[in-house]
């Protein structure tokens, strides 16, 4: 078990939000991508493939190959603070908190990632540490999936058998269709339409998953399709204005379709002459996004005789996604005692009137 903090007789509880992310190397290297692919590409939730014929690969093939090529992606994407992830989701969870407490709501916001630091463990470590009796856990992913939201939640509840006195947790599963967010996505989209005009297609371009994963019951193929529907509505897009596509296939498997760079030459081949690209599944610029879809897909499409491509950035900070981030909590904090506390010298008022008036009857 872990050690519990200090307990102090009527100290005022806290509540606590934490928003987690991905995870992300410590540097662009082959020596810090080696143990953060082992630890992602380790989760069952992610490789759901038997150990035994899984293992070898990983650690035989995997890992000897991937870290280099990796190394060289994140280096290209790379920001003088660090892993765009982790600036972004640090930035984050600091304006949360500002925007909760502009809304009156006393909270502590910490921010974690499933793989990598700080993690999820070392992050409610904390909020409990500062007195969180009560934690709401955000994943930092619009669309439910197995292989994202189930594990934050793997994570949260291994450590809650390691802690004896547990808070109370509230985690939330989706926001794929929550109105603010989807109004934040159009806004974005609109914002950058109104400097650089509007183009031929704009691409939805959502992280892959195995196929399998829909034949399994996971809902998240059909959650990024009500994301992208939504979305165009708000755009007011016909159907051939927009396509939406998968990208970040691993594997010889069959993903789901259709598939983002051969949609692009596709496109292009076809005489498109200009695409725009939104990644809607993603609450902050990462490598999926500034290396394989603003770079990678770019030069797929151009190549393939595309005129013009123009990636959209993630939500990240802006005050649209911030509010759409605020509202969330909001919602799933609601019945929470997040507003302030009152006096306590008049909590203790009240109390010894109430014991009075009872000794009286």
């Amino acid at each position: 078990m872990r050690p519990e903090p200090p307990h102090q007789h009527g100290k005022t509880p806290h509540i606590g939000v934490l928003l987690c992310n991905l995870g992300t190397p410590t540097a662009p290297t082959a020596a810090a991508l080696r143990p953060y692919l082992a630890q992602f590409l380790s989760d069952p939730r992610v490789v759901e493939l038997p150990r035994l014929l899984w293992w070898p690969i990983l650690h035989g093939v995997v890992l000897r190959l991937r870290p280099r090529k990796s190394a060289a992606k994140y280096a290209s994407i790379w920001l003088p603070e660090g892993s765009p992830l982790k600036v972004w989701t640090e930035r984050q969870a600091a304006l949360l908190q500002g925007y909760l407490g502009e809304r009156g709501h006393q909270v502590q916001v910490r921010w974690a990632m499933r793989y990598g630091q700080p993690s999820v463990a070392s992050g409610l470590d904390a909020l409990k540490a500062a007195g969180c009796t009560r934690i709401l856990v955000l994943p930092a992913y619009p669309q439910y999936s197995a292989a994202t939201t189930a594990s934050v939640a793997d994570a949260v509840f291994a450590w809650g058998r390691t802690v004896r006195n547990l808070p109370e947790l509230r985690l939330v599963r989706n926001y794929h269709d929550q109105p603010e967010h989807i109004a934040a996505l159009a806004a974005s989209v609109q914002r950058h339409w109104q400097a650089h005009g509007r183009p031929d297609v704009l691409l939805l371009s959502f992280h892959g998953m195995p196929a399998r994963t829909l034949d399994k019951g996971d809902p998240y193929h059909c959650e990024c399709h009500k994301t992208a529907r939504l979305l165009a509505e708000a755009l007011g897009l016909s159907r051939d204005q927009y396509r939406l596509t998968f990208q970040s296939r691993f594997g010889r498997a069959k993903w789901l379709q259709p598939y983002t760079e051969p949609t692009l030459v596709e496109l292009a081949r076809s005489g498109v002459a200009r695409v725009d690209a939104l990644c809607p599944g993603f609450a902050c610029d990462c490598i999926e996004t500034l290396e394989e879809i603003a770079l990678e897909a770019k030069a797929a499409f151009m190549q393939a005789g595309g005129h013009e491509f123009h990636y959209i950035p993630c939500l990240n900070d802006s005050a649209e996604g911030m509010r759409a981030l605020t509202a969330l909590c909001e919602q799933h904090l609601a019945g929470w005692p997040t507003r302030a506390s009152p006096d306590p010298s008049a909590a203790e008022a009240s109390r010894a009137r109430a014991l009075a008036m009872g000794a009286q009857e």
